[in-house]
């Protein structure tokens, strides 16, 4: 087993995240259903999509060892995935303005026939928001390509009132998951220090 990190992942936040506890990581694009079964729960949804993306990444890369991982915004039952457009964004964050929603972010480490996953959900409370503070974040055009529309880490930090939880989980990647995960397959932290 190599001990070089494949990283199933377009997700610039979750190099960032991996890099940022020391691991080395290069990218391994693999392409995947993420649509939402009928039926299927955020859950459900959310550990699925990742551990079709590590089963397909061990496929491309036998002996290799793979992380992925998926993030869902869930407000009651429904995901709020990427918006489509404005209007769609719009409705995201008035949907999510003063009230709590679970981010739920699935991690998956595999190799060869192993493939080891966890999921971590986080409580997020944003404050009331503004129709006029909500147009204006979009048109920075941060929320386009952010699940639930919005990116914690970015300027949509001043709409959370709290979180219960993973921090980093809610960016994409929890860290101390992800870390146990990683020790587990002989992939040390901290390897660019």
């Amino acid at each position: 087993m190599s001990t070089e990190l494949l990283l199933a992942s377009a997700s610039p936040r979750r190099a960032e995240l991996l890099a940022q506890i020391g691991v080395r990581a290069t990218r391994l694009t693999c392409s995947v259903d993420e649509q939402v079964q009928p039926g299927e729960l955020p859950a459900n949804y959310v550990e699925r999509v990742t551990r079709d993306k590590v089963q397909a990444a061990v496929r491309a890369a036998p002996g290799r060892v793979v992380l992925a991982a998926d993030t869902a915004v869930v407000q009651g039952d429904r995901i709020l995935g990427k918006p489509v457009d404005r209007a769609d964004a719009l409705r995201m964050l008035s949907l999510l303005s003063g009230a709590e929603h679970t981010v739920m972010t699935a991690v998956a480490v595999g190799c060869d026939q192993r493939i080891e996953l966890v999921r971590v959900d986080t409580r997020v409370r944003f404050r009331p928001l503004s129709n006029a503070e909500i147009s204006a974040y979009w048109d920075t055009g941060e929320p386009a390509d952010k699940a639930g529309a919005y990116g914690i880490q970015g300027l949509a930090a001043v709409f959370v009132e709290r979180i219960e939880g993973s921090y980093s989980a809610v960016v994409g990647l929890p860290l101390l998951e992800t870390a146990t995960l990683l020790k587990s397959f002989d992939i040390p932290c901290w390897q660019r220090l």
